[in-house]
């Protein structure tokens, strides 16, 4: 089909699944979900193999993505309904509408709990809080309409329709197309407080992996175990015992192969949605002239350190997020950038490539230059951060601040000890699985000063200082 005849800036098609691991799909090496069509956007373009959350829960990051900010500057610290504040975020696509874009929002929003439509796009659609799983009542441009059915292939089915549509206009567009899967059906107050109902696939993918088995990783561990080296969950161990708590981890089967395995399975309507959307742009001759980037919003963790829903916290399977960009104009197909990225890297990313440039309160870099391979000037470390909040009872005053860089990770927890005695080093070189925490370590003692000398400088600047 014959392209439509605008400027030649890209159309801009990002794609975020909710909670999605940095290792949960085909190309990021799940041991055996199949996502044919999301593994198409790594083959045919690039893989960020350390692409990371700096605040890995739902409504903090999904800002920095949106604003290229810290939380610490962005203001959007928990997931807490902050709507007025949701309302005056610094969003990448009111820049993108002064250059001349079509934008449209379809999906999960959450940054505050009502679904309303939010300043910097044409098109809307969206829900209060989390959604429904099934049988959603979504805002439509404004106005609430009731619908029936699985809530992802309802979105998949409004995405591609959103785009075909596009035919009629001369304006390049750019779509923010974010999933419910593969977050559980979960109700969540004002306050952040949680209600937990479950993972629920599309009814033609319950059974959907029956059998299969994720295997084990050395960290993994039972409290006996990691306690030794992270003495500061000894208290969030004691109150997961409780009742609610138990309600709570047992409604989403959590740390359990059928947790996985749920969650596999709710991923492959994803992933028929993602083949749906390369057909619509086939068909309507813009495929190579979109941008297509294929993420998550927080990591999320299958046992590891003897979490589960926690996911905000700084290890690896919390805080590694899965990033996959397809341009053909500019990627070679089955690039890997191992270069330290976060997600506020997307925003000025996008603006620059839509002929735009970041503003000085954006404080992501566009990944252009490591894409092209130059890498001299690029980050040595990044930020993590996270402020205590309501959403699990068994999580009491557990804010921290850490840093981490090519080869260790310092996390220093904000409210617990007097003078840093539960802070966390792991020598990420050795200790991949952040086993052993060598803070306390006299061969270490150099690589700590350090890394707290680094840390204040990032916490400081993260500000907008």
């Amino acid at each position: 089909m014959k392209k439509r005849a605008h400027s030649n800036k890209p159309n801009l098609l990002l794609i975020l699944v909710d909670d999605l691991r940095f290792d949960e799909f085909g190309a990021g090496g799940h041991p055996y979900m199949k996502t044919p069509h999301i593994d198409r956007i790594a083959h045919q373009g690039v893989m960020f193999d350390r692409a990371f959350h700096t605040t890995s829960i739902c409504s903090p990051n999904r800002a920095s993505i949106l604003t290229g900010q810290y939380a610490s500057r962005h203001g959007i610290i928990d997931n807490v309904a902050r709507d007025l504040a949701s309302h005056r975020l610094p969003n990448y696509h009111l820049e993108l509408q002064r250059l001349g874009y079509e934008t449209a929002h379809i999906g999960k929003w959450h940054m505050g709990n009502d679904g309303k439509p939010r300043p910097g796009y044409d098109f809307w659609v969206a829900y209060d809080g989390h959604g429904s799983l099934y049988d959603p009542r979504l805002n439509e441009n404004g106005t609430y309409v009731q619908h029936q059915g699985y809530v992802t292939d309802i979105m998949n089915t409004m995405a591609v329709d959103w785009i075909k549509g596009r035919r009629k206009t001369s304006k390049p567009w750019s779509l923010w197309f974010a999933h419910k899967a593969v977050h559980p059906d979960a109700e969540q107050a004002a306050d952040g407080s949680f209600r937990m109902d479950g993972y629920r696939p599309a009814k033609r993918h319950e059974n959907l992996y029956r059998g299969c088995v994720f295997p084990k990783k050395p960290n993994m561990q039972k409290p006996t175990e990691f306690l030794k080296h992270k003495p500061v969950w000894a208290e969030a161990v004691e109150l997961r015992k409780t009742e609610a708590a138990k309600i709570m981890h047992d409604a989403i089967h959590s740390g359990k192969q059928e947790e996985i395995r749920l969650r596999a399975a709710m991923m492959a309507a994803v992933d028929e949605g993602v083949g749906m959307l390369f057909q619509a742009l086939e068909e309507t001759g813009e495929l190579d002239n979109t941008v297509i980037l294929f993420l998550g919003d927080n990591g999320y963790y299958f046992g590891e350190h003897g979490l589960g829903p926690e996911r905000r916290f700084p290890y690896e399977e919390g805080i590694r997020a899965p990033l996959l960009i397809r341009w053909p104009k500019s990627i070679k197909p089955g690039s890997r950038v191992r270069d330290l990225v976060i997600l506020q890297d997307i925003a000025p990313t996008l603006l620059e490539v839509a002929g735009g440039k970041p503003g000085k309160h954006i404080q992501g870099r566009s990944l252009l230059p490591v894409i092209r391979g130059k890498r001299a000037g690029w980050r040595k470390s990044f930020l993590v951060e996270y402020w205590a909040e309501n959403a699990y009872p068994w999580l009491v005053g557990m804010s921290f601040r850490a840093i981490r860089t090519d080869r260790y990770k310092y996390i220093h927890w904000v409210n617990r000890a007097r003078n840093g005695e539960l802070d966390e080093l792991y020598d990420l070189e050795r200790d991949p699985y952040e086993i052993i925490n060598v803070a306390k370590r006299p061969a270490y003692r150099g690589i700590r000063e350090k890394m707290t000398r680094e840390l204040r400088k990032l916490a400081a600047d993260a500000l907008g200082l």
